[in-house]
């Protein structure tokens, strides 16, 4: 899908001429004439950058800087006759991306929108990563907090029990070795600790159900698997 760009400015010819150049160089645009309509474009549609003027009427465009930044990331390059060095600064700290005094070359418009989309799209690339959960049945095991529910419920698990049930929740069904769950659990190498791992998953069973095997199953001659 092609970047979709908001024009905001209140002078036709420029936005004609700006549409023209970024429709060319393959970006879909949607057209404003005053800071309201800027703001009801980007509430409408899906816009990936606006280029803004300041000197709009209803709502100029540091008003309208404002209320984007309230709310959303979405990357902005401001457009504007006035090109002192105060006017400048306050439009990046309002949160502009950019700052293009007029007039300019549209084809420097054009390398400004390139630039700031592959900046905004390399910081989301770089953006940490959701909480990685684990769910198998009524249990969701949040892997960043280092929490585990029951049926909603917050069961307190020790960090040994805690790698456990990560091990088995990350592969339900599957049946691991006392060597497995111990390596995994202890992070050690297995030396003769079959009662350590007994012993922590007999604990581990009680916490999560009265039933022993509503949740870890023996498998007896082999090892344990958390049932699917």
């Amino acid at each position: 899908m092609p970047y979709r760009i908001l024009i905001a400015d209140d002078e036709k010819d420029i936005r004609s001429v700006l549409s023209l150049y970024m429709e060319d160089a393959g970006f879909e645009v949607v057209e404003a004439a005053d800071g309201q309509e800027a703001l009801d474009a980007i509430a409408r549609e899906h816009i990936d950058l606006c280029l803004l003027d300041i000197m709009m009427p209803v709502l100029d465009g540091y008003q309208v800087l404002k209320r984007i930044r309230e709310t959303s990331d979405l990357p902005v390059i401001v457009i504007s006759a006035k090109g002192q060095d105060p006017e400048k600064i306050l439009g990046l700290n309002l949160g502009a991306d950019d700052y293009m005094v007029k007039p300019f070359n549209p084809l420097e418009a054009v390398a400004r929108v390139n630039a700031t989309l592959r900046r905004a799209k390399g910081a989301a690339a770089q953006a940490p990563e959701p909480a990685a959960v684990l769910r198998c049945h009524d249990l969701e095991l949040d892997q960043d907090a280092c929490t585990l529910t029951c049926g909603g419920v917050p069961v307190e698990l020790t960090p040994v029990e805690l790698r456990i049930m990560t091990l088995l929740m990350e592969h339900p069904g599957r049946v691991f070795t006392k060597q497995q769950i111990y390596e995994a659990g202890w992070d050690e190498d297995y030396i003769a600790a079959e009662n350590s791992v007994m012993v922590c998953l007999s604990k581990l069973r009680a916490k999560l159900s009265q039933d022993p095997q509503a949740y870890i199953k023996t498998i007896r001659g082999i090892g344990y698997r958390l049932e699917k």
